[in-house]
């Protein structure tokens, strides 16, 4: 039995394969284009090392908390440390719900005095973010606090890069006063800040952190975070510390 003819007298089965190839040609084409083209995320992430990129030599030993932003009189007996990450949606929570509790109980009463350490994990821009309050830090503590406050207030999606360098450029620029600018930005673009982070990161991995917010009391790392676990554990070391 014989195919069937077009009115021009060809096999219509010619037609067909012709056209098969063309399309299976341009869908070649565009699969090519959609594959090789920088995603979004790729894109985003330029500019931003990751902890590998970071060189230079660290101690991950001791809790060394005069390199930390710190709250509160230096005379306390308590020293708590809260490990945290900007990018952090529970870091962000604590900070709204409890950090001016924490302050006025006991920061302001001189029982505890409170020191943050940048557990920076959940990407990229978590080690930018950090570096941007290292650099405020390095200029004026009190500083560091606004910085962390407002930067929280302005927290991005946990999934997405969004504490890129123009990000925390414009951010500083719009929201903290009282610094030098020109320094933060040089030093925010020439990564000057990137090995504390990465110690920062190393030092608390050591110490058994795995994720933000955690707290530690006197050298000891709570199991919890809840801010009950925290005050029970400040007024025994106070306690204990009344006692010797």
């Amino acid at each position: 039995m014989r195919g069937s003819k077009s009115r021009t007298g060809q096999p219509r089965s010619g037609s067909a394969f012709v056209i098969s190839v063309v399309m299976i040609a341009v869908l070649v084409i565009a699969a090519s284009v959609f594959f090789l083209r920088p995603s979004a995320a790729s894109s985003g992430l330029r500019g931003l090392p990751n902890y590998t990129e970071i060189r230079g030599d660290y101690d991950a030993e001791g809790l060394k908390y005069e390199k930390q932003p710190h709250l509160g009189s230096s005379t306390a007996k308590v020293k708590v440390i809260e490990f945290a990450d900007f990018k952090c949606p529970s870091c962000k929570k604590w900070k709204e719900t409890y950090f001016e509790r924490f302050q006025k109980e006991f920061v302001d009463t001189g029982k505890a005095e409170l020191f943050f350490m940048n557990f920076a994990f959940i990407d990229r821009d978590s080690i930018m973010a950090a570096s941007a309050g290292e650099a405020i830090a390095a200029q004026d503590n009190e500083q560091f606090w606004e910085f962390m406050s407002k930067l929280y207030d302005h927290q991005g999606d946990e999934t997405k890069i969004w504490a890129t360098p123009q990000f925390l450029l414009d951010f500083v620029k719009n929201n903290i006063g009282g610094i030098d600018y020109d320094r933060f930005a040089k030093d925010l673009q020439e990564h000057t800040y990137m090995l504390p982070v990465k110690e920062d990161f190393k030092t608390a991995g050591n110490y058994g952190v795995n994720g933000t917010p955690q707290f530690m009391v006197n050298g000891k790392l709570l199991k919890g975070g809840s801010y009950e676990e925290l005050a029970a554990a400040i007024e025994a070391e106070a306690a204990s510390a009344g006692a010797q």
